[in-house]
């Protein structure tokens, strides 16, 4: 990478006409994979302060276009995994073509905001079953399946204590009711040290949180808040088809 100072005339804010200018970098002069110069350097080029670089730099990674690793620093992110978010592909947890892996399982007080989905008490301890799901060899989405006991029907004997052997028979008790429906909000967020960790992502990275509400017999049965990778995943609400990786 050469210098290459900004041109101060321009009347848009800096950081949104660097982030042009490192877009049209990006396309001729590094291939998909490629680790980009440190921000000292790339500061230096562009004549820029450290601050205004990050927040091109930030607004790039949400777009999708760059990816921050620990150890590995800020390099070309490859195209966009489609994700398929809608009803008709997400009937039910642990359904036909639910490609999320279950991880863990074991009782627990929701958050707040999760308890009013369920309709249930603050800090009544429900089944928090975790799950990943995995495209091109990497965890692209982490979910915690928040299902209270009282709506499932009864366990066929005594279950797994805890781990995934325990979320595998909460879904097999879930896969017993009906489906009734189902609403789902999404946004931006950023990721939590815990998230971070199991995403493979820098802590405060964008990602893109699903928070689904499932209903059966008139009433919720269980919430799912998913969180995808902002910068690996393009969601998708059924007008083209989903990568197919992965199970229960």
């Amino acid at each position: 990478m050469g210098t290459t100072q900004l041109d101060q005339q321009q009347p848009e804010p800096k950081h949104r006409h660097l982030k042009t200018v490192l877009t049209a970098a990006l396309d001729t002069e590094f291939s998909v994979g490629q680790a980009l110069p440190n921000e000292r350097e790339l500061a230096a080029r562009f004549g820029v302060a450290r601050a205004t670089l990050r927040q091109a730099l930030d607004q790039l990674e949400l777009e999708g276009r760059l990816q921050r690793r620990r150890g590995v620093g800020t390099t070309v992110a490859p195209p966009r995994v489609g994700v398929d978010v809608s009803p008709r592909h997400h009937t039910w947890p642990g359904g036909p073509g639910d490609a999320w892996v279950t991880t863990d399982c074991a009782p627990a007080a929701p958050p707040a905001a999760v308890a009013r989905l369920l309709e249930v008490p603050a800090r009544t301890p429900v089944e928090v079953v975790r799950r990943s799901l995995v495209a091109q060899g990497q965890t692209v989405a982490e979910e915690h399946l928040y299902v209270p006991p009282a709506a499932l029907p009864p366990a066929d004997g005594p279950g797994a204590p805890h781990g995934a052997e325990r979320g595998h028979g909460v879904l097999r008790r879930l896969r017993r009711l009906e489906p009734g429906g189902q609403d789902r909000a999404v946004e931006l967020g950023s990721a939590t040290a815990e998230q971070a960790r199991l995403l493979d992502r820098l802590p405060g990275s964008p990602v893109l949180v699903v928070t689904t509400r499932y209903l059966a017999a008139g009433r919720p049965v269980a919430a799912a808040v998913a969180t995808y990778r902002a910068d690996t995943c393009r969601l998708t609400f059924g007008d083209e088809p989903a990568h197919p990786s992965g199970a229960d």
